[in-house]
């Protein structure tokens, strides 16, 4: 298995364990893609609404974008846990010359997700 078909099994295995503890998330695959969100749709207690993305991660040119968490996961710690390079994870929700930043202190060792 090559190193993008091992990345999106481990996206899809992190999401689907998020997501079998709550019975109001969906999950959505996109495979052709590489679009993999939890989405929370529901009530709660009959009169509130629960719509939103919970986590939103993409895979592009090889590397794994967190786009999107609303939850209180480090999703970075959970995917280099996994086995997930840390230099292939891109923080897509920050701005160009911070998610730069952010890739220079992994690239020099000042930097981990553990």
């Amino acid at each position: 298995m090559d190193r993008v078909d091992q990345y999106r099994q481990i996206v899809r295995e992190f999401l689907q364990e998020f997501a079998d503890d709550d019975p109001e998330a969906q999950l959505i695959f996109d495979r052709e893609r590489d679009r993999y969100l939890v989405i929370h749709n529901g009530w709660r207690k009959n009169s509130y609404r629960i719509y939103g993305c919970a986590m939103q991660l993409d895979i592009i040119e090889g590397k794994i974008w967190i786009q999107h968490n609303s939850t209180e996961i480090y999703i970075e710690r959970e995917l280099v846990q996994r086995g997930v390079d840390s230099q292939d994870i891109i923080f897509g929700f920050r701005a160009p010359e911070v998610r730069e930043m952010i890739a220079a202190a992994v690239r020099e060792g000042k930097l981990k997700f553990s």
